[in-house]
């Protein structure tokens, strides 16, 4: 018997018992079906984490902080000391957190850093209010973008960094309740941003809408207006008024780039240095990893789930194959008196109980990705309507290829030890079978 006729043979006789046979068949499939949906689960939203990528940073920068001596925030273990030289952080964490400010003597230093090619400080804006003509006064944070970084946006343009009129764009969320009919109605229209100085008097600074920014699971904007160069320095000039310059400049982070063609050894070194010169620089890369720790988390919990059901399913198999060669023991004594040896004996049930699994598997896949499908379309019209762009759920196919390969690998597994039995099986003894 050549293997083509062994292959057709083992998948004849899978469905000798019909019954049996999809009674696993189907335990498989729930196993398949589990896995795929939880691959695709983290496929979704890793992927849609890598697409907002450039909403959170470029890869070639590094976000640095000088910290104060001893513990501050969560890690702290009792009362911080004061220190005068800290500011309030701009990072989000646990009320007080602070961090030591960076002045222009830390820029100087940073850019003389082996390795650091440009350094730029990161403004803090508190505007008051945004409002459109007569309309609602609405709380508005300011964000911020630096080189490389990019916006999603709804509808217009970025806000350009080389002119001289005051631009932002604003938050998609903002439109409607500000008074304009759509994200189109509001491109071009004049909004006017208050902000108090230090001697508490309150300063309005009107700019043009050029674009409307969608809102992301890694957006920067949040319910945050994004401004041009020029309207960041009108509204920061502003809140300084009365401030004395030698406290102007005074920043919670700065900004560093480095070569973009650094490999993870020489940017872990990097980090180094900066350690070693008091800051803490926090890449891209740190951000987007504390995400995925989290989803690759839970997609790894839900995946042992499916792995459980695939392990109760491959004892389903090794019943099924024990059966068979016990209603098959002459006829695996016939074969064997016919010449065929125990390696095809072997390879016969071995085929049939991996040839179970790519059923079980091949239609727990199909089934799964239709859900997944249904079930991403159905969310991202009502609960995931404010992350647009995600697909919850999406499929890799490489990933699909995995999950039946690895199907196959367990129930052919589950099946050696019934083909190994075959196998052993005396000719003489099984043709005397009753």
């Amino acid at each position: 018997m050549n293997t083509l006729d062994l292959i057709g043979s083992a998948v004849s006789n899978t469905f000798r018992s019909k019954t049996r046979t999809i009674l696993t068949i189907l335990a498989i499939f729930v196993g398949a079906f589990t896995l795929t949906l939880t691959s695709g689960l983290g496929t979704g939203i890793n992927a849609y984490i890598d697409d907002t990528v450039t909403s959170i940073g470029a890869s070639d920068v590094m976000t640095v902080t000088k910290t104060p001596e001893g513990a501050t925030g969560i890690a702290a273990a009792g009362p911080v000391e004061y220190d005068p030289d800290a500011i309030a952080s701009a990072q989000p964490g646990p009320p007080g957190q602070t961090v030591v400010a960076l002045t222009p003597d830390d820029l100087d230093a940073l850019a003389e850093i082996d390795g650091v090619l440009d350094v730029q400080a990161t403004r803090s804006i508190s505007p008051d209010f945004i409002q459109a003509g007569e309309n609602d006064k609405f709380v508005i944070g300011v964000g911020s973008l630096i080189a490389g970084q990019t916006v999603q946006l709804a509808a217009g343009t970025a806000p350009d960094d080389d002119v001289d009129e005051l631009q932002l764009a604003l938050p998609l969320s903002f439109v409607e309740p500000m008074g304009f009919e759509d994200e189109d109605a509001a491109i071009g229209e004049t909004v006017t941003i208050a902000v108090t100085d230090a001697e508490r008097t309150q300063h309005l600074v009107d700019a043009t809408i050029v674009g409307i920014a969608e809102e992301g699971l890694a957006s920067p904007t949040g319910a945050s207006l994004i401004p041009n160069d020029a309207l960041s320095d009108a509204l920061f000039d502003a809140q300084n008024v009365g401030i004395p310059s030698d406290q102007v400049e005074r920043f919670a982070q700065a900004s560093v780039w480095f070569d973009p063609a650094a490999t993870d050894d020489e940017i872990t070194d990097l980090k180094d240095r900066l350690t070693d010169e008091g800051y803490t620089g926090t890449t891209v890369a740190d951000q987007l990893g504390a995400f995925k720790t989290v989803i690759d988390g839970i997609v790894l919990v839900l995946n042992a789930f499916a792995i459980i059901a695939l392990l109760a399913a491959s004892f389903g198999i090794v019943n099924t194959l024990f059966m068979s060669v016990q209603e098959r023991t002459r006829e695996i004594g016939l074969m064997k008196a016919m010449g065929m040896g125990n390696g095809r004996v072997f390879s016969l049930f071995s085929i049939e109980a991996a040839f179970i699994g790519l059923l079980g598997s091949a239609i727990g896949v199909v089934i799964a990705m239709f859900a997944g499908t249904a079930i991403s379309s159905a969310l991202s019209g009502s609960l995931l309507a404010d992350l647009p762009g995600l697909n919850l759920i999406a499929f890799d196919p490489v990933s699909i290829v995995v999950i039946i390969v690895v199907v196959m690998a367990i129930a052919f597994l589950a099946g050696t030890l019934p083909a190994a039995r075959a196998a052993r099986a005396d000719p003489v003894d099984s043709l005397r079978y009753e």
